[in-house]
């Protein structure tokens, strides 16, 4: 309860009612405690005659202390806790401090040094959007959702594109890690999805996406990022590391986003969904029905947007492989498989973040989902049993030490028997 001060009108209505009512009651109904009414007793001065009187009632602990031991080390590095303060004061002195009895008092203390004599913090200073100037990109991890696949846990990326102004926004299902592949991918289906494109296109520092990749792959993926924005006409810029209000727009719908979607998960009755597609269709709607609450901000938007270019640009990552007498080829040392009429040729493959589609020439010859390595280091093998059945017909014994027999079976229960 706030304390509040008596004032000379409720002394004076306590006194008058003391003349037929007990002391608690009279202060009862003047509105303070019977203690107070004691004090009153004792000394009847009108409370606005009093000299306030500001001051410990009760002796420092920290006498002596403050100034000697702890005042020094906090003006050499603010960073000090107070608990790291409280254990060197036990070390020096433990007498003294036998317990952690001064906690409370010591953190009040730094935490008031703080105030008044620490160092100067940073100030965040709010922006004031402009429509069709600035969206943002982040990848948010998505485990929370404890989301599955067929009853399979599903470890799974969310790509979030953001318009700050309007706060319009675009969601993709990432498979893997952070890479170029993926943010150029969902980047582009988010603009054309939009209608438009902003001025200026920000992300973070791109760290996990730069991570275990050679000085040459880094300048690549940054040649290659800077040609995607060129295409579409934008300017990149980047917040600084360790810095995320920079990118707030977009890190504060993360939290959002993931609520929503966690909610709508409970409605649903079940976490589980029957395919990756199923599971993207779901947030598809999810985030279709929030845009729907932004129309006019995102109509006032679309105004200011610069026009789409003709057509797209790469999104994927291109490599070329030969296919090996085993009937496939090596991506990212992952085995895929392929007609045995492309034994010895070398196919153009388009990396894409869910799916690898490869090239003999112009003509599209396979298409795989993709897949990620092993953490054990064991060689994963994708195969489409279409492209080997005609050689296992003629030597059926391959199949029972083959490095690849449970890969390239079309269904479960073929495994199972």
């Amino acid at each position: 309860m706030t304390y509040k001060p008596i004032t000379d009108q409720q002394l004076r209505l306590y006194m008058t009612d003391l003349q037929n009512h007990s002391q608690r009651t009279s202060a009862a109904r003047a509105g303070f405690s019977e203690r107070s009414a004691r004090r009153f007793d004792a000394d009847p001065t009108p409370p606005s005659q009093r000299k306030i009187v500001h001051g410990r009632t009760v002796s420092d602990p920290l006498d002596g202390y403050w100034q000697n031991d702890l005042l020094p080390l906090l003006e050499n590095d603010s960073a000090l806790q107070a608990v790291t303060l409280l254990r060197h004061l036990q070390g020096l002195h433990p007498v003294a401090f036998p317990d952690d009895r001064i906690r409370r008092t010591l953190e009040r203390r730094v935490r008031q040094w703080r105030a008044l004599k620490g160092p100067e913090r940073d100030i965040i200073f709010r922006q004031v959007p402009e429509p069709g100037y600035m969206a943002q990109s982040d990848f948010t991890h998505a485990e929370e959702l404890e989301v599955t696949i067929a009853d399979l846990p599903f470890p799974h990326l969310l790509y979030h594109f953001v318009m700050v102004y309007s706060r319009w926004e675009h969601v993709g299902v990432v498979l893997g890690g952070e890479s170029f592949t993926a943010l150029a991918e969902n980047l582009q289906q988010a603009l054309w999805s939009m209608g438009g494109v902003p001025q200026n296109h920000r992300t973070d520092s791109l760290s996990a996406a730069f991570r275990n990749l050679t000085a040459d792959q880094r300048k690549d993926m940054t040649r290659r990022y800077d040609a995607f924005v060129g295409h579409y006409g934008m300017d990149a810029s980047r917040n600084n590391r360790g810095e995320a209000h920079e990118n707030g727009a977009v890190e504060s719908q993360n939290r959002h986003l993931k609520t929503a979607i966690k909610q709508a998960l409970i409605l649903r009755g079940s976490r589980d969904f029957a395919c990756i597609e199923d599971y993207r269709r779901f947030v598809d709607m999810l985030v279709a029905r929030r845009n729907r609450q932004r129309a006019a901000a995102v109509q006032a938007e679309r105004a200011h947007l610069k026009p789409l270019p003709q057509r797209r640009t790469i999104d994927f990552t291109e490599i070329v492989v030969p296919v090996s007498r085993t009937g496939g080829f090596l991506v990212k040392s992952i085995f895929y498989s392929a007609p045995s009429q492309l034994i010895g040729q070398r196919l153009r493959v388009h990396l894409y973040d869910d799916r690898i589609e490869a090239f003999l020439g112009s003509s599209l010859v396979v298409s795989h989902p993709r897949a990620r390595g092993r953490v054990d280091g064991h060689r994963v093998h994708v195969i489409n049993y279409h492209h080997v059945i005609h050689a296992l017909r003629r030597k059926p014994q391959a199949l029972w030490s083959s490095i690849y027999r449970d890969s390239l079976f079309p269904r479960t229960e073929y495994a199972e028997a």
